[in-house]
Parts: C-alpha cells; structure tokens; sequence
C-alpha cells in the first residue's frame, strides 16, 4: 500500500464499554471480543469502563468510533438502539451512570461541545436485563450481541471502501 493510500484510510477505533463483573453491563465487551475475530489488526479494539474522562483522551487520533454500551431505558433486554453522535445526542438515560463523575452519554456530550468529536462517531446501546454482580449476559442480551457484531463489522467496511473511492 502506497502512503497516499494509507493516509486515506480512516483510523477506526471500536470502543466496547463495561463491567465484566456484572452481568449485562458486560455485553460491549462481548461485542468488541467477538469482533476482534473478524477485524484482526485492521481495527483498533479497546475495552473501556465508562469514565467520561478516559473515553474523551481515547478517541482523539480516531477518525471514525464506534462505542457500543448497555443501557438501560425500560425496552426489552437485548433491544439494539443505534446514534450517530454528530445527529442527535446521546439520552443520557439510557446510558448507566458509572462510579466516575459523567458517563458515556456525558463525555459525548462534552466533545461535541469542545470540538473534539471524531469526523464519524456511532453508538449502538443493548438493552440490558440484569446488572448484578455475576459473570456472563442473560439470554437476550446474548442473542443481541452477534446482531451488532453484524451491523458493526458492516459499518467498518463501509466506512473503509468509501475512504478507497
């Protein structure tokens, strides 16, 4: 690959977003794990828990990010909701309030403020169903998750052949 074609390929950073220890709150981590399968080293993949601070400094050399968290908003467990950030914001409802001092929903939020939000910036949200300590996702969030393996995978490869044109 030429340098002018590798300067016209995206940087694309996929964040999954969660707690391992707790139930559904782990399904991004799931996501990102099981896409790592399919996207090898052409992707960034990074796991994350959440603090709006550390998301915000992550994403900065990123030209394209697709953040996937549980949520919470009353849906059925293993509803897929998907934003784009530079549409509408984020409901900070349905994004968990984490133990730091703002959530994902919140540091969006911020860096669309700032200026500091990536050229194209996807969130996708899967309704969790129990967030208790424990290891492993109910059987709807299960299911939900090679869905947005799919849609995601699918969003990585459209964002690079458009970047070939």
């Amino acid at each position: 690959m030429s340098e002018a074609q590798a300067d016209r390929t995206p940087r694309v950073l996929v964040i999954g977003v969660g707690n391992a220890y707790r139930g559904d709150d782990a399904v991004g981590l799931w996501v990102i794990r099981r896409l790592q399968d399919e996207v090898g080293d052409a992707v960034r993949i990074q796991e994350a828990s959440g603090e709006g601070a550390a998301l915000l400094e992550s994403w900065q050399e990123a030209d394209v990010v697709i953040l996937v968290d549980a949520v919470r908003s009353g849906g059925a467990p293993g509803t897929i909701s998907r934003f784009d950030a530079h549409e509408q914001a984020l409901p900070v409802a349905f994004f968990r309030y984490s133990t730091h001092a703002f959530s994902v929903a919140e540091a969006v939020a911020l860096a669309r403020t700032l200026h500091r939000l990536p050229p194209r910036f996807v969130v996708y949200g899967i309704e969790g169903h129990t967030f208790a300590a424990g290891i492993g996702l109910s059987p709807a969030v299960e299911a939900a998750v090679e869905h947005v393996v799919t849609q995601v995978h699918r969003e990585i490869v459209n964002q690079t052949n458009a970047a070939g044109r």
